[in-house]
């Protein structure tokens, strides 16, 4: 706690002289409150001051009743941090001044949100409240599936047709002729079986035989039928739950996902894929299916950010889009929705059910899911981005009293103007209560503090901008380390020096070198594709050694090497694997077929290895 505390000092003084004034009584108070709250000053109470002053940017003004715990004065501002806060809002009035200091919001953002995500396991009770939560959320999606009308579902069914019939075909069609390619993770399961043992697998499920035969998809080919005998085939009753899991995230509350079961995450990885490929594969022949293909494309993100970040970008700066997050997002989707969405293509959706896992295990009980899928399912993300983006263009028609068909000009005019990542929503700002009000009436959770549309600031997939000044900060992600052996806290410390020296925090960087210099002995000037956990500079890079080899720079330094964990693999299994591989070239891994899965464990080794 001690070296956070120093971290922050560092930090609150290098703001204060960057935007000429001083911390010096912010770090008493900062100091003070510690040793009496704890570190949970740092990351519960602190970030709540961080989301007030955001809300405030978001409103024009500073609402006293927002900053729970910290002391006004006579003023309009809380004392605390006030000289950054004076130089965004009125002193007097708490207004918005005409031109604020984007150093001072960004600062302001820093200090207050710095330890907002470090990875620290909070207390049985929160862990437990996490838990609750998950069954609570169960009952809220049973309550608004029983609460929306025949006109809400027809509305919902209508457009997910228009947006999805054509994509939603062509994967029906994939189901119905056996074209989906199962494939495992690296992660977890349900029934712990880990890396190779996966492609052994003897279990699987009566709903899955009927669409997806197991000798179709647990066999390399017919020769091995006889093997058929040892697969153990569940009836609905006794198939295995999601095991229901919570892992570190805050302090303040842990993450909470679920653990699919083998067969099942084995199906899903072949449904995605077919329903990302049937997406990039409409007909372009006219115009209508062109538009089609560009407005799924361009609204409909699942692999990259920066459209999102782009148009935070110029939301802040226009005014014109909002950013929307939204709270338990994977876990508000009702099944119903999704059904709905598939009720006119009876093979995909008998694939998709097949594949969803319909009760889980929580706090020692299983219940029956009302939500399509948990967070850890292959499928969640994709079907909770689709249904949102259905219910924007619900919200959307409500708006205009109309219904939206591919030839009207008004739904091309949502292209470039919204755009769907996840939980992560864009919207015209025109549109916002009409689509608020979809979403909660379908059961969605708005997160009033992480959206925003009325002032200058937005927010959108981990980017955050005023006026289309870039005002993202650095985060904390993992206490320091106190030894090498401390591997995570060693490579996320040296990734936090290189943001903050990208971020210009110099001063702050030159104490976190020495810092990492009395837990490593080696910390090299590297460049930034260097695989060294090194530092980056401005100056200009020479490397120690030469590799005769590559003809190219290199240096000494530590490089982290995480080993998968040993299991072999050879027969059916083998073979299994090979033939169900994706893409053209080798595998990248010459001996995955005797080490598989995700490394159990991190290290850090000194070696050579290039510079750049």
């Amino acid at each position: 706690m001690k070296s956070l505390m120093m971290l922050w000092t560092k930090l609150a003084n290098e703001s204060a002289s960057r935007c000429c004034t001083s911390a010096t009584r912010d770090v008493k108070t900062v100091t003070r409150r510690v040793e009496h709250e704890g570190l949970s000053f740092l990351t519960i109470t602190l970030p709540e001051f961080g989301k007030a002053i955001q809300k405030s940017l978001d409103q024009a003004k500073v609402v006293p009743s927002d900053f729970q715990g910290f002391h006004f004065g006579n003023r309009c501002l809380p004392v605390f941090l006030q000289g950054f806060t004076e130089r965004v809002f009125d002193p007097t009035s708490g207004v918005l001044l005409d031109a604020p200091c984007i150093e001072a919001i960004r600062a302001l953002r820093q200090l207050t949100l710095l330890l907002s995500k470090v990875q620290l396991p909070c207390s049985d009770a929160r862990e437990k409240d996490a838990l609750y939560g998950y069954i609570e959320c169960e009952r809220s999606v049973r309550d608004h599936d029983s609460r929306l009308s025949d006109d809400d579902l027809s509305d919902f069914h209508r457009v997910s047709r228009v947006l999805f019939a054509s994509t939603f075909s062509r994967a029906d069609r994939k189901v119905y002729l056996g074209e989906v390619s199962p494939k495992h993770g690296p992660g977890t399961t349900a029934d712990k079986l880990l890396g190779n043992e996966k492609w052994n697998q003897r279990v699987w499920t009566r709903r899955l035989e009927a669409i997806f035969p197991s000798g179709e998809n647990l066999l390399p080919n017919w020769r091995y039928y006889d093997q058929l005998d040892a697969v153990d085939t569940l009836e609905p009753g006794a198939e295995t739950p999601v095991k229901v899991v919570s892992v570190p995230k805050t302090l303040k509350t842990p993450r909470i996902i679920g653990v699919e079961p083998t067969a099942m995450q084995y199906v899903q990885q072949g449904v995605l894929q077919i329903i990302l490929e049937s997406l990039s594969e409409i007909d372009t022949s006219d115009r209508t299916s062109r538009f089609k293909k560009k407005f799924l494309t361009t609204t409909l993100g699942f692999t990259d950010q920066t459209p999102n970040q782009r148009m935070a970008c110029e939301g802040s700066r226009s005014g014109n889009l909002a950013t929307l997050d939204l709270s338990e997002a994977s876990d508000r989707v009702s099944n119903q929705l999704v059904r709905t969405m598939l009720t006119d293509h009876p093979y995909l959706l008998q694939g998709v059910d097949a594949c969803r896992s319909r009760r889980a295990n929580v706090l020692g009980k299983t219940i029956r899911l009302a939500k399509f899928a948990s967070m850890g399912s292959a499928l969640t993300f994709p079907f909770e981005a689709m249904v949102f983006l259905t219910l924007v263009v619900v919200g959307v028609e409500r708006e205009l009293n109309t219904h939206l068909e591919w030839s009207d000009s008004r739904l091309r005019d949502l292209l470039h103007k919204v755009r769907i990542y996840g939980d992560d929503i864009i919207i015209p700002v025109e549109f916002v209560p009409a689509v608020l009000d979809v979403l909660s009436t379908f059961g969605a959770k708005v997160n009033v503090g992480k959206s925003f549309w009325n002032g200058k600031f937005r927010e959108s997939c981990g980017r955050e901008y005023y006026d289309g000044n870039d005002v993202s900060i650095v985060k904390v992600r993992q206490v320091f380390p106190a030894t090498r052996r401390d591997v995570t806290e060693v490579i996320s410390l040296v990734s936090l020096r290189n943001q903050l020296f990208l971020a210009d925090y110099l001063e702050t960087v030159e104490w976190l070198d020495s810092i990492i210099l009395k837990v490593i002995k080696h910390f090299p000037e590297v460049g930034p594709n260097s695989p060294v956990l090194g530092r980056l500079t401005h100056g200009p890079l020479r490397g120690t050694e030469w590799d005769k080899d590559l003809q190219r720079p290199c240096v000494r330094g530590y490089v982290v090497s995480a080993q998968p964990p040993s299991n072999s693999l050879d027969g059916m299994g083998a073979l299994l694997k090979f033939l169900l591989k994706r893409g053209g070239l080798p595998s990248v891994d010459s001996k995955h077929l005797e080490r598989s899965g995700r490394p159990q464990r991190v290290d850090i080794k000194l070696r050579r290895a290039p510079l750049y």
